[in-house]
């Protein structure tokens, strides 16, 4: 075997030799059968996730090359042990590949960060069915349209259903107990099947008009209207025949303004691979039922760590196949092969992908077509309707990459200057972590503790965590704070490396000298404690920076960059707690306000609950409505009502 790199683990220090060896070992004795493979440092964390047809030539050629990329270079040195997982195909690997990357988050892979999912139009199942918007699982109880890009498109797309199928949009406890038509079928936005102003069979028929004009049959849906129009004008129901002509005229309107072309155009996704200066752009636009529905910019994580540095990526900008070979293959097509693997291996995927980079996977393609149910068609030269459609999400991802550029070139600055006045011990400024805390309550009610965090230079939300305060006196901030933290770091006891380079208090003199009690009871370093004291009037560039290591307050003033950014996470912070106190506080108001009134136990309570679907739902239903409810008399009626307003 070929002489290796020196082995050092992801703190610098070196890998033993021994355990080196037993590394290489357990590459030697890896099976010639597909799976996955894993990468690990001395700290346990995960550097990579990779697949392979054959695992023991893939993972062996980590180690037996020696003319590496300086990125590969680096992460194998820093391998102190590995994974496998043995799998029955290359595509099953992949699918396995997939789900690790978005649940690990491994160092250097391309990682897609969705906080969200997309939402979806739903047509529910019932016998008169409502249009809804819908994020979260799918089932087969009921018709799911999408994904859309946004709620926008969603929300627009359901008001031309409205305008043009007049489907209801309300929640069953309001269907169930309309007396009279609401305000949307006195607008002609609704038929007002709550009150019989249209039979089952004529409601019926708009649904199936309203999913055929979903599935893209858009002539079909405006030959049946205009049958319709006629039938009506031909029996003299003049005033019918015009509200048809209405419908017909909304729904060619919407279809004037999307332009489109005949043709099979159904569903289609379109994907716009942008690089320049380090980071990259996936633009994704949906077009359902041949009307487009606008695009979304997405960002891969890492990329200063799944590629070799930024002046190499720089060589390569642009659209195209062209890129330096970190893993012999373009920078462009790593790109668009992470984004096909993580954003479709959870389904809904169309019959035609429209693509600007041209890549060659028949594993990925295999499994694409496992996960669809149906052949998936790529394009890579659109011609007519497709190729505008490309141009527009490649500008689209011109547009939203020099955004977020001239965005981090600011926050980097920020960053710089933060590093050199605080000079926290860290080399990379990428790896600067930064933890911030705030209380917040309202008048010692629903106290709650926030932690936001900082790190690779921007907010990481899904490591954000909340503590609700007990035991402590309402309003006792100090011993809010000193609970958080005891909480958060009493179990980092002697691991200081697991520790933030910066925490962040909201407040002064006092909150720090409670954070630097905490810290020295559990021995970690002080000089990681700031505080932001608020200015004279709250006003935002008043605030002093209050340090735990007897280094003298600082005020920075409004144009400081460092008083930006450390402003910003102490508000994200702030508004974190807030929120949760908030959602909280209100949570047992509410549910305090029905169990107050006598001779309303759990059932009961239950009851009212499943009539009206919420404490809002009550307090807008009458005397006469509650009075209908199982076990509610009219004197209970009125009581509840009057509890309620």
């Amino acid at each position: 075997m070929a002489e290796t790199p020196q082995a050092v683990s992801s703190d610098g220090t070196a890998v033993p030799d021994a355990r080196r060896q037993a590394l290489l070992d357990t590459v030697h004795q890896l099976p010639h059968l597909p799976g996955v493979y894993r990468f690990f440092d001395r700290q346990d964390r995960l550097l990579y996730v990779g697949k392979a047809r054959d695992l023991v030539r893939r993972v062996s050629s980590y180690f037996l090359k020696t003319t590496h990329s300086p990125r590969i270079a680096l992460m194998v040195s820093r391998i102190a042990r590995l994974e496998t997982t043995v799998t029955r195909s290359e595509m099953e690997a992949l699918l396995l590949e997939s789900n690790l990357i978005k649940t690990q988050h491994p160092r250097y892979n391309i990682i897609f960060r969705d906080d969200k999912t997309y939402p979806y139009l739903k047509i529910t199942g019932e016998d008169i069915p409502r249009i809804v918007y819908y994020r979260g699982a799918v089932d087969r109880k009921n018709q799911y349209f999408g994904p859309f890009p946004n709620a926008y498109a969603v929300r627009e797309t359901i008001q031309v259903l409205q305008k043009v199928f007049r489907l209801r949009t309300c929640e069953d406890s309001v269907f169930r107990n309309r007396t009279r038509p609401c305000l949307l079928c006195q607008i002609d936005r609704c038929s007002g099947p709550c009150v019989d102003a249209i039979d089952k069979a004529a409601y019926q028929q708009d649904v199936h008009d309203a999913v055929r004009f979903l599935r893209g049959e858009h002539n079909a849906v405006l030959e049946g209207l205009q049958e319709k129009m006629m039938e009506h004008a031909g029996r003299l129901e003049f005033e019918a025949a015009a509200s048809v002509r209405n419908r017909i005229m909304a729904l060619s309107k919407v279809l004037e303004q999307q332009s489109m072309e005949a043709g099979n155009h159904a569903d289609v996704d379109i994907i716009a691979v942008v690089m320049k200066a380090g980071q990259a752009c996936v633009n994704l636009a949906m077009v359902r039922g041949g009307r487009h529905l606008g695009d979304r910019a997405v960002f891969p994580g890492n990329m200063a760590t799944a590629f070799d540095n930024q002046e190499e990526m720089a060589e390569f900008e642009g659209y195209g196949t062209a890129g330096a070979q970190g893993h012999d293959e373009p920078h462009g097509v790593q790109v668009l092969k992470a984004f096909l693997s993580q954003h479709y291996m959870d389904g809904n995927i169309p019959s035609a992908i429209v693509c600007n980079v041209l890549f060659d996977d028949p594993a990925l393609v295999e499994a694409l077509f496992a996960e669809a149910g149906h052949r998936v068609h790529f394009v890579f030269q659109p011609q007519g309707q497709r190729r505008i459609w490309l141009e527009l999400a490649e500008k689209n991802a011109e547009i939203a990459l020099e955004r977020l550029l001239q965005r981090e070139d600011t926050q980097q600055t920020r960053l710089k200057e933060l590093v050199a006045m605080m000079k926290p011990d860290i080399e990379d400024m990428d790896a600067l972590r930064i933890e911030a805390f705030d209380i917040s309550h309202t008048q010692g009610e629903a106290t709650q503790a926030s932690c936001v965090v900082f790190h690779h230079g921007a907010m990481q939300h899904n490591e954000y965590r909340r503590y609700n305060i007990t035991g402590i006196a309402p309003g006792d901030d100090y011993g809010a704070m000193k609970q958080v933290l005891i909480r958060r770091y009493g179990k980092l006891v002697g691991q200081e490396d697991l520790m933030p380079d910066i925490v962040l208090v909201d407040g002064g003199p006092g909150q720090v000298a409670m954070a630097v009690e905490v810290f020295s009871s559990l021995g970690h370093d002080l000089d990681r404690i700031v505080g932001v004291a608020k200015g004279e009037g709250r006003r935002v560039g008043l605030e002093t920076l209050v340090y735990a290591d007897g280094r003298e307050p600082q005020e920075l003033g409004k144009d400081s960059g460092v008083l930006m950014l450390i402003a910003q996470i102490r508000d994200e912070a702030h508004r974190f707690a807030i929120t949760g106190m908030r959602a909280k506080r209100d949570k047992k108001r509410r549910t305090s306000r029905l169990e107050e009134i006598e001779g309303i136990g759990p059932k009961r309570r239950q009851k009212l609950l499943a009539r009206f679907g919420s404490i809002r739902g009550i307090a807008d239903a009458s005397v006469e409505d509650l009075a209908t409810v199982d076990g509610i008399s009219t004197g209970l009626a009125r009581q509840i009502y009057q509890q309620l307003h």
